[in-house]
């Protein structure tokens, strides 16, 4: 369908203006393909323009959408009808502009080129087991995505950094002349060659390769953005052999990381050779070229494609690498430009809703915000990115009625079947609910549907299926509580809403930045409708929707620019002497850059710089990306945006210039329309003329159905306001103007006025709604997430600050968990055991202002470095509510630094423990207290130091009062929204909620097992017994979990707090019910749990526990699943490794300078009834990341000679249990290694006639004298708890266990039942997604 928009004093007759450098006066087109819809608007002078919408999967009718859409234009200007097989004439076109979705589709359905990776020797399985991480915390049966190589092979070569940047004194090497085997590298790091490659071996591994069919390789060898040389070797012999498409890691983004890296190199062979595929075949349906090579001859058009980055780039030169976002990036130009004024600087959030997705992002200070590390579709790319955030599913969002909640998503409809109304047979959606209250107009909406696409949206399918969901809903609620079709779909707009706030503002204010001085920028087809409730709930006055809102994208491609992006590494520390350094590399990649914009066919004129250093404090890994200042003074700007960011400066730090970045411009188009705020300089606002009211419909609002009239966009003229309620439409889409809410039209936009509301949400605090219950599931953890961003910006510590080991959380009045960010296992039980404690002991006696502080494991702490700071909130003299947070401190002293023993054998070896204090009273924060407690209370004891970092923890207490207060002030307002007895009534019913959940599991279980009591039991490695039995009754939905027959207390710190069983007990039920759920105290109020005192799961005051918190915790979530034949063991084990110098040495009261490192080594994952387990992943009480292999060498004087899986130590069976892996690590310099780790004697159990899987092995190949002058290796057998003094150039391996296997290994596997993760299709997953990430990942 064609909709020619009308001329009229709001749209130019001309159209856009698509000029480019070869503008000869053509017909200019730009082009989004999206998941539901491809957009298309067509440009010529003297015309107006057309603007085209069809769906992008529709294989009745035609091949492809683009080209499609390309043959409806030159019909529309030509006036002759062209069939859809003929050739196109690229003469009659000057410009195709195109944002497409093949590399991203391609990269979700795995339908890329088959294709190798070739790799450094003992690094063959880096991207199986990647950061070690699980993508998804509560589930069991473990999913990760495949690599998208199909075959690896390893190069016996290796190079390694000389220096480290950890050492004591800040060593560095000047000379390399001396020593054949050291170079500089790009960099400017020292480069050691240990051991180059062979040209015959490399030559004969890729001929095997290509003999096998490969066409497509990937190479990606350790070091090489700094060392490329031996990665040339190998592109230079591959391209000999014949290899069609070659992705060397160095050339396609040398950047530190070797994960990433080869994730992107794989991935450019991946989709590459497919974007090449669909190239020519869209060519072929043009007489004549497309591209700019073809548009010189005079014989074909130019033709360009958004990049991920937000430039355009020449068709011949568009890579899979950098498409992933390429449509999406085309709406973030197009509302930028045309929402942002220069001279106002008012930011914009861009809210991108259409049918399959919606993306946010933001643009301010009058440059597009980038980020260099992304997941998509399971796929960390290293590339420049817009910063894009899918937060929900879009129109095609899924609706649920879930365990008694409003559910919306992330499941979507897609473009086929679509929504309900689409003719299709498709699910209820957010579409459908607009469609039923009104909030879309048939009439306006494109008739393109039904077997022959002329027909209008089915409206009564969407009537019939919420009826029937209505039906269903009443059935299980309270009569007093019945609703109403309207209700139940606006219901379930209002949850889509708040759904999507939440990101929203985590977005901006990340970035420390507050929403309400923002605009909204919304575009996509659902946009209009969604976009004042959205703006109220962020605080936002004014919304921006420019005249093609619907087809944003695709305007977007026609205002980009094209980009040239060039890129090079750096570890020089910033000082006015570098700075020449600086200069004298923007010259070179300025020209770099030039030259390929020059063959583009730009001339100097119309090319433009920015320039960039990836800047970061010394000793930090929080990076910014800062653009050229006025007068080159990077240093005042970087430390004036890190204060802006973060919150704090450190005055006395190196700053470290990681990368340097040139973003060549080929200025294309000239915006020639007024900005918004030019516009509403001179405006004459009248009210608008009610005769151009085309209809009235009855449209759902809060509160019932109104008369409401219709405007079609193009009758209004400039200055006309519209009052609402009122709906704006024309062909392509639908604005919503709610009551107290004002649209005006301008030459360009229809802005939207919001007016203040001042009164109260109505809420009823005696009767549960469904809807509102859903609502305030969103708004507590939206305060929980919102605390946590507070805690993260002021804090100061590495921990916290960039590892997000925190949590935040909500509790109501007496002390129960109402919400808690992140979902954190080891967190869940046990934050509401330490506020319920404090409650008790502070009854009566807390005034507002005072803040109490706790760690000590008799009072629901965990273990001591987790610091608990609980602020109650006041109504009066009565407590109404509690926050706290909960932070992880590096060093809280004890007899090691990090306060993470191996040995200890009593609580005062691990730190400070703090049984409950008050760190604030009455607003005043105690320091002098805090720091008696922190720093010369441990030190009394014999071995042992005070806190050896109290600044850090200091500064990350204070962030954590901020951080409550924060919490405060948000319950708070949302009090003065819903008044108090309202919001804790709903406090209480969250929590009700998820008891229902529980025990509807629980009987369903009851059931499984036919009443029958469920047993288990397991030991620690020192043969200590853990016993649990568990009566589930099968009439209520309760259960016993009683462990007597647990051990004693251990003389050693395998003890594990009674908080830690709770958490353990709250994780499992969350796996067992493998539907989101509120997690909160509820989850626990159906279980009763039996701890006998003085075991190792109830120790005593004085018991060692650092042990219990990373490793019992392990061996408790085992006898549950055991006990409940969910799936056999996982590998049970944390692998706690540490190693470094320095500290207090023996007989010196002085602390030597040093260094220390902490990890945690992943495992085999447990098999199931329908699922392998995984390979090479943390499981159960921990997800912590790995550091990568590169980092780890930069930082510290290791060589890790292997990281790999560990072949067949998972446990065999019907379903293969998970193999653990292998870590090599050799030590360059002397250093004391220690191993904390279980699992070394007991076997990961198989279950249901699976086997089990091989325990873990940790190896010392030490040095010694072989007699002749030399040395020899000796392997020793370290147990699974030691401490070692390792001497240069000794080694330790830590192999560790394996999952167990389910069933016997003679019966097939049959694993096509598992559900897919719907959000696996989300595009972009830029900082909201990479903060979320990291934060369930520690």
């Amino acid at each position: 369908m064609v909709f020619a928009l009308e001329g009229s004093n709001r749209i130019a007759d001309e159209g856009p203006d698509f000029r480019n450098p070869a503008g000869s006066g053509g017909i200019k087109i730009a082009i989004d393909r999206g998941g539901t819809f491809t957009d298309c608007i067509g440009s010529r002078p003297g015309h107006p323009p057309v603007v085209i919408k069809l769906l992008s999967v529709d294989p009745q009718n035609y091949e492809d959408a683009p080209r499609e859409a390309i043959r409806r234009v030159l019909e529309a200007y030509t006036g002759q009808a062209i069939g859809r097989n003929e050739r196109l004439d690229t003469g009659l076109i000057e410009s195709i502009r195109m944002g497409t979705t093949v590399a991203t589709n391609a990269l979700l359905e795995r339908k890329g080129q088959r294709c190798a990776l070739v790799t450094t020797k003992g690094f063959a399985d880096c991207l199986i087991i990647g950061n070690q991480s699980r993508p998804k915390i509560f589930d069991i049966a473990i999913h990760k995505p495949e690599v998208l190589y199909h075959k690896v092979i390893e190069i016996d070569e290796r190079v390694t950094l000389e220096d480290y940047t950890e050492h004591p004194e800040k060593f560095k090497t000047v000379d390399v002349s001396h020593d054949e085997n050291l170079v500089v590298g790009l960099s400017g790091e020292i480069v050691r060659l240990l051991k180059r490659p062979e040209s015959t071996e490399i030559e004969s591994a890729l001929l095997e390769l290509y003999a096998e069919g490969f066409r497509s390789i990937a190479v990606c060898l350790t070091h090489s953005y700094t060392f490329p040389d031996h990665e040339k070797l190998v592109g230079k012999i591959a391209s000999k052999v014949g290899f069609e498409h070659i992705s060397l890691s160095s050339q396609l983004m040398p950047m530190i990381k070797l994960v990433p890296r080869a994730t992107s190199a794989t991935a450019d062979a991946y989709l590459t050779p497919e974007i090449k595929k669909y190239i020519s075949g869209f060519e072929k349906g043009f007489e004549g070229g497309l591209g700019n090579a073809s548009a010189k001859t005079g014989k074909g058009a130019r033709c360009e494609f958004m990049q991920s980055d937000g430039g355009l780039v020449d068709v011949k030169s568009f890579s899979g690498l950098r498409a992933i976002l390429s449509g999406p990036a085309g709406g973030v130009v197009g509302y930028a430009l045309t929402s942002y004024d220069l001279n106002t600087k008012i930011p914009v959030i861009g809210f991108d809703m259409g049918g399959t997705s919606t993306d946010v992002s933001r643009y301010g200070e009058g440059h597009y915000e980038h980020v260099f590390e992304t997941t998509t579709a399971g796929v960390t790319i290293q590339s420049p990115q817009l910063d894009i955030n899918t937060v929900a599913a879009g129109g095609g969002s899924q609706l649920f009625w879930r365990n008694g909640l409003f559910v919306v998503g992330p499941e979507s409809a897609g473009a086929h079947p679509g929504p309900a109304c689409y003719r299709k047979g498709g699910p209820l959606t957010v579409t459908d609910a607009n469609l039923l209250l009104g909030r879309l107009l048939p009439e306006f909406f494109p008739t393109i549907f039904g077997p022959q696409e002329n027909e209008p949206v089915d409206t009564q399918a969407s009537k019939r299926l919420f009826a029937m969901l209505t039906e269903q809903i009443n059935s299980e609620i309270d009569d007093a509580s019945k609703m109403t079709e309207d209700e139940v779909a606006y219901g379930f707009i209002k949850v889509a809403n708040e759904a999507m706030v939440r990101p929203i503002r985590a977005l901006t204010e990340a970035k420390g930045y507050d929403t309400s001085t923002h605009r909204l920028a919304t575009f996509g087809g659902a946009g209009g409708q969604h976009a004042v409730a959205i703006a109220e709930a962020l605080g936002i006055s004014q919304i921006l929707i420019h005249k093609y809102s619907s087809v944003l994208s695709a305007y977007g491609m026609a205002l980009a620019d094209v980009v040239q992006e060039v890129q090079e590494p750096s570890s020089y520390i910033f000082t006015p002497e570098t700075q020449k350094i600086f200069v004298e590399r923007f010259d070179e990649l300025q020209k770099k850059a030039s030259a390929s914009l020059h063959d583009q066919g730009f001339d100097d004129g119309r090319i433009d710089f920015e320039l960039y250093l990836n800047m970061r404090y010394q000793g930090t890994e929080s990076a910014l990306m800062i653009i050229k200042p006025v007068g080159w003074d990077f240093e005042k700007a970087f430390v004036n945006h890190h204060l802006q960011e973060f919150g704090f400066i450190l005055p006395n730090r190196d700053i470290i210039v990681d990368d340097i970045r040139v973003r060549g411009i080929g200025k294309s188009y000239q915006l020639k329309e007024r900005s918004v705020d030019e516009q509403l300089k001179t405006l004459k606002v009248s009210p608008v003329n009610e005769a151009k009211v085309v209809s009235t419909k009855t449209v759902y609002f809060e509160g019932g159905r109104q008369q409401t009239p219709i405007y079609k966009i193009g009758n209004l003229d400039v200055g006309e306001k519209v009052v609402g309620p009122a709906i704006l439409a024309d062909g392509t889409q639908t604005i919503l103007v709610p009551p107290g809410s004002a649209a005006i039209i301008l030459e360009t936009h229809v802005i939207i006025h919001i007016g203040d509301e001042t009164t109260k949400k109505a809420a009823n605090s005696e009767q549960i709604d469904p809807i509102t219950l859903s609502i305030f599931g969103h708004r507590f953890m939206a305060i929980a997430e919102q605390m946590g961003r507070a805690l993260q910006k002021t804090s100061v510590s590495t921990n916290v600050k960039e590892r997000l080991d925190y949590s935040c959380a909500l509790f109501d009045a007496q002390g129960g968990l109402v919400a808690n960010a992140p979902h954190l296992p080891v967190h869940l039980g046990s934050m509401s055991t330490a506020v319920r404690t404090q409650a008790s002991i502070w009854k009566g006696k807390l005034k507002k202002g005072d803040v109490i502080v706790s760690n000590h494991p008799q009072t629901g702490g965990t273990h001591l470095p987790d610091i608990t700071v609980i602020t109650p909130a006041f109504h009066g003299d009565k407590i109404v509510f509690y926050v706290a947070s909960r932070a992880h401190h590096a060093d809280i002293g004890g007899i090691l630094p990090g306060s993470m023993p191996p040995h200890s054998r009593e609580l005062y070896q691990e730190g400070a423990a703090i049984l409950s204090e008050k760190l604030v009273s009455e607003g005043h924060f105690d320091e002098q207290r805090i720091t008696e407690l922190l720093l010369h209370e441990p030190a009394q004891y014999p071995g042992c130091s005070g806190t050896r970092c109290l600044p850090d923890n200091i500064n990350d207490l204070k962030a954590q009062v901020a951080a409550n207060q924060k919490g405060i002030s948000l319950i708070e307002s949302l009090i003065n929204e819903y008044s108090e007895s309202v919001v804790q009534f709903y406090m209480l019913a969250i929590q009700d909620n998820a008891e229902l959940s529980v025990k509807s599991m629980l009987k369903q279980l009851s059931k499984r097992f036919e009443g029958r009591v469920l047993q288990a039991k397991d030991h620690m490695d020192d043969g200590s017994l853990i016993c649990l039995t568990i009566d589930i009754n099968g009439n209520d939905g309760t259960a016993v979990f009683d462990f007597t027959g647990t051990g004693p207390e251990i003389y050693g710190n395998m003890n594990a707090p009674e908080a830690v069983t709770y958490s353990a007990i709250i994780y499992c039920l969350r796996c067992l019910i493998t539907e989101d759920i509120p997690l909160n105290q509820g989850c626990l109020k159906p279980v009763k749990v039996v701890i006998p005192k003085g075991s190792f799961l109830s120790p005593s005051a004085t018991a060692a526990v650092v042990g219990g918190n990373v490793l019992t915790s392990q061996r408790i979530t085992d006898v549950i699943f055991h006990a409940f034949e969910a799936c056999a063991a996982s590998q049970g084990d944390c692998n706690n490794l540490t190693f470094g110098i320095g500290g207090k040495l023996d007989g010196q009261e002085e602390q030597v300078r040093g260094w220390g490192y902490y990890e945690t080594i992943a495992g085999g994952s447990g098999a199931g009834p329908n699922w392998h387990g995984t390979s090479g992943v943390h499981t159960h009480m921990t997800n912590t990341r790995i550091t990568d292999a590169e980092i780890f060498e930069r930082r510290y004087p290791v060589l890790l000679r292997e990281f790999s899986i560990r072949k067949g130590s998972g446990g065999n069976g019907q379903y293969r249990g998970g193999d653990g892996v292998v870590r090599d690590i050799e030590f360059r310099v002397p250093v004391q290694c220690s191993i904390l780790s279980e699992r070394r004697v007991y076997h990961p159990y198989g279950l249901a006639g699976g086997e089990d899987a091989h325990c873990g092995l940790n190896l010392w190949v030490r040095l010694i004298d072989d007699g002749n002058g030399g040395k020899k290796e000796r392997i020793i057998n370290l147990g699974g708890k030691n401490t070692a003094s390792m001497q240069s150039g000794e080694r330790i391996i830590i192999c560790t266990p394996g999952g167990g296997g389910y069933g016997p290994a003679h019966l097939d596997a049959d694993i096509g039942g598992r559900k897919k993760d719907p959000r696996a299709n989300w595009r972009g997953q830029g900082s909201v997604a990479i903060y979320n990430a990291i934060q369930e990942s520690n």
